[in-house]
């Protein structure tokens, strides 16, 4: 009898019929016979084989094939369709079939038809007691969970609570979250209670996070707390319930990408070598070790390229970094400054041969490798604490430059993977940025070297001027400029005064600067007036961006050689100064008083520009006033403009009691930064004037007979000044120089005597532009050897055109001099 009750329909029981998950097979022929009969089919039904294998199918079925099944046997094509079977104890089975065709090999169709049963409706799951599955599912949960009632008490938690807090829920029943006694929280985690009122008051869920270690945990995890209330079926809040994730990975994944990222904007700020070390180990006891070391190989400071590590033997370092996380923190044996030594064994020199970090727990097992090249190094380990440590190579663009070495002694965990790949970042950072650091370092240095070889490196010793200069290159950040100064002595006992500014930094800024500043000192020797030479060395600076674009160097208007320069020539014995300026900031005057006055001179365009005219002016100097010339990365910086400097300036240089060595530092003192913005050159000249006593001169006619008498006239002036030796050879340059002014010159002649500090000077002027000409004279030519004995006899000899004429000189070395200057010479190669 059949039964149409629910109970029917479930087939699995404890006879060991199918499992409601089960499913059994039947195959069916093109008439509707069974064919074959699975064993799960006899199960799921109660037939035998033999009860349905050749009878019809259809005696299974209760009420027919629905409509799907027909279609697909008619169309021979696969179906799905429920079905309602007959058991053979008369209940009826909810199945449902898929059925597949196959064909034959006579070429019948045949059907594989697999009968499942569907799960039985949960209601009727008597096999767990809800509360039974609840409760085994929330203690096998992994995540603590904590269930509280509506005054935040707990009520209910699993063992994954009771083993992060450390106490069981017998313990945990009836405190808030985060108690460990009724009224005392767990330091650090006051923060919750306000957080759980919130959720109980408002009925919102909630979401914090912490990094904490619990009294259960052995180290610091990263929790994310969420907070849900529990409403009954009106909406009424009766409850809260906390889940605490652990997302340890992804916090430590965080805030290593923001060590990252804060060390990409803290290292390397500077192009300063220490200073990179030092930014290094101050991100890194910031927020990874508690110790950190920086040291760069010696050959590295040295700007050597080091591109391998030596394999054997120790390795050279300077410490030029080392931080503690904290004061009170044990130093390293080894001070920053010091030179030493990691050997090929230790940790930091494995790092090196590897050229990857590695890191260590430390222990009484390694500590050979500390102790192979600093006994004192392996000592100090052990007592300070110190239990794992990690060394990062420096190396950049295959180029090894030092090694960090990290360490732990106050954090508890020692480092892990994570922290070995976030040292390893640190370190390549740094690294790229020490090697900048260092090829600027060299470059600088390079530039440097350059120009202070092209600068005077002493004041001449001068009867027309005192002199006292300074030279300051700029800041690391703009590199070494084309400012220069020069002090030239001229003929007559005069003196050429000359300060300029290459526009740009560098080596080529450097190397244009001597290139000007060799050229100044070729146009002062043909005595050029100085609007004059300005205008051949402006042709000079438009000559050398053609020469590079001659030599293969594409052109471009923002590299364009450009200079300032101001050149000023000052006679002692008339105490004039004639100067001419291009595009440069006109100089200074002391005054015997101490006032300042800045004089008026025509500006004129810097050099560079071309097919500009320079106009010079002319000046008398009193004896004893200073004449200050300098460039203008002294009167104008960051911290004011032009004006604001040259107003500091005046100031500066007020007075009349300071030396010239003390007037140059206190206008630097005043004036600049510590690091100036641009290069600085400040040349300070007291002039002095040549007194009768130091001169005598004389009018001559163009009479031939009248050189005896000039002879005469030096003679006694020698001997007058005392310098009766000097007599032969200074007769011979006064005959032969006033015999060719009356020859072929024009009157009035003058011979002139003047005697500085170190030369004797023979003048003699005519009203005649044509100068005269060395030339070697035959074996039979009776003239053109008078110029030839002058020159063999006298260190130097020229001549220079004036306003009326020319004139022709000679210069003697006093005795002594001569000796003298040689000694300093031989010094100074030797040196």
């Amino acid at each position: 009898m059949e039964d149409d009750s629910a109970a029917d329909l479930a087939p699995g029981n404890a006879k060991g019929r199918l499992t409601p998950a089960g499913s059994a097979a039947v195959v069916v022929d093109g008439q509707g016979g069974i064919t074959a009969w699975s064993r799960d089919a006899a199960r799921l039904l109660g037939y035998q084989v033999s009860d349905f294998v050749g009878r019809p199918a259809a005696r299974l079925l209760v009420g027919g094939l629905p409509d799907e099944a027909r279609l697909g046997c008619a169309g021979q094509r696969a179906w799905s369709a429920p079905l309602l079977l007959r058991h053979a104890d008369g209940r009826r089975v909810q199945v449902t079939a898929e059925a597949q065709p196959l064909c034959g090999a006579a070429g019948e169709t045949q059907w594989h038809v697999t009968l499942a049963v569907p799960p039985p409706p949960l209601a009727e799951d008597s096999g767990f007691e809800r509360s039974l599955l609840l409760a085994r599912g929330l203690d096998q949960l992994p995540i603590p969970v904590t269930l509280c009632d509506r005054w935040g008490r707990i009520r209910a938690t699993n063992a994954a609570t009771e083993q992060m807090v450390g106490m069981s829920e017998r313990q945990l029943l009836g405190l808030a979250v985060g108690e460990v006694e009724p009224g005392v929280m767990l330091p650090g985690m006051e923060e919750i209670r306000p957080i759980i009122e919130q959720v109980l008051r408002t009925g919102e869920a909630a979401v914090h996070e912490v990094y904490y270690r619990f009294p259960g945990e052995l180290r610091q995890h990263a929790w994310t707390g969420l907070f849900y209330p529990l409403t009954d079926s009106a909406g009424r809040l009766e409850g809260m319930l906390s889940i605490a994730l652990d997302t340890t990975e992804q916090y430590l994944a965080r805030q290593r990408l923001e060590v990252v990222n804060e060390a990409s904007i803290r290292i390397g700020t500077q192009l300063d070598l220490a200073r990179t070390g030092e930014e290094l180990a101050e991100v890194a006891v910031d927020r990874l070790a508690d110790f950190v070391t920086v040291d760069l190989l010696e050959s590295a400071l040295c700007g050597e390229e080091a591109d391998s590590v030596a394999s054997s033997g120790d390795l050279i370092f300077r410490r030029v970094a080392e931080r503690p996380a904290s004061e009170g923190s044990p130093e390293s044996a080894v001070p920053a400054g010091i030179r030493h030594t990691y050997h090929e064994t230790s940790p930091p020199g494995r790092a090196l041969a590897a050229g990857k970090a590695v890191r260590y727990l430390v222990g009484k097992e390694n500590l050979p490798w500390w102790e192979a090249s600093t006994p004192e190094r392996g000592r100090s380990i052990l007592p300070d604490g110190v239990h794992s440590t990690m060394a990062a190579p420096l190396r950049a663009h295959g180029t090894t430059l030092g090694v960090a070495v990290f360490a732990r002694h106050n954090t508890p965990e020692p480092f892990d993977d994570g922290d070995l790949l976030l040292a390893e970042e640190l370190a390549a950072r740094a690294a790229v940025c020490v090697d900048n650091a260092r090829r600027y370092v060299h470059e600088r240095s390079t530039a440097l070297a350059l120009q202070r070889s092209l600068l005077p490196r002493a004041a001449p010793r001068l009867a027309a001027v005192d002199i006292a200069s300074r030279y300051l290159p700029a800041g690391p950040r703009a590199g070494v400029g084309g400012d220069w100064f020069d002090v030239i002595p001229l003929s007559g006992a005069r003196v050429a005064l000359v300060v300029g500014d290459v526009v740009g930094h560098g080596i080529q800024a450097s190397a244009n600067m001597g290139r000007l500043r060799m050229a100044v000192r070729t146009l002062a020797d043909v005595d050029l007036a100085p609007d004059e030479l300005l205008t051949q060395l402006d042709d000079l600076v438009l000559n050398l961006d053609l020469d590079m674009e001659e030599n293969g160097v594409p052109y471009d208007s923002s590299a364009e050689t450009s200079a300032s320069c101001l050149y000023a020539v000052y006679d002692p014995v008339s105490g004039h100064c004639s100067m001419a300026r291009a595009g440069h900031p006109a100089p200074a005057l002391v005054t015997v008083d101490g006032q300042v006055d800045f004089l008026s001179l025509p500006a004129g365009p810097p050099l560079g520009l071309g097919g500009q005219p320079f106009e010079a002016a002319e000046f008398e100097l009193p004896d004893g006033s200073v004449l200050a010339l300098f460039t203008d990365g002294l009167i104008q910086s960051a911290r004011q403009d032009i004006d604001a400097g040259l107003v500091q300036l005046r100031t500066a240089l007020a007075g009349v009691e300071p030396s010239l060595e003390e007037r140059c530092d206190t206008a630097l003192h005043a004036l600049l930064p510590d690091r100036p913005a641009d290069d600085v050159a400040l040349l300070l000249a007291r002039t002095h004037t040549l007194d009768a006593d130091h001169r005598a001169s004389w009018d001559l006619s163009a009479d031939p007979a009248l050189v005896s008498e000039a002879r005469r006239h030096a003679c006694n002036q020698l001997a007058a000044w005392g310098l009766e030796d000097m007599a032969f050879i200074t007769e011979l340059v006064v005959s032969e120089l006033v015999t060719n002014a009356i020859r072929y010159g024009a009157s009035p002649i003058r011979l002139r005597l003047i005697r500085d500090h170190d030369h004797l000077i023979c003048e003699v002027a005519d009203a005649s532009s044509a100068a005269p000409h060395l030339r070697r004279a035959r074996v039979f030519d009776e003239g053109g050897r008078g110029l030839m004995l002058v020159a063999q006899l006298t260190d130097r000899w020229g001549s220079r055109h004036t306003s009326n004429g020319k004139i022709i000189w000679a210069e003697q070395s006093l005795p002594g001099r001569r000796a003298d200057r040689v000694a300093n010479r031989l010094a100074s190669m030797l040196e």
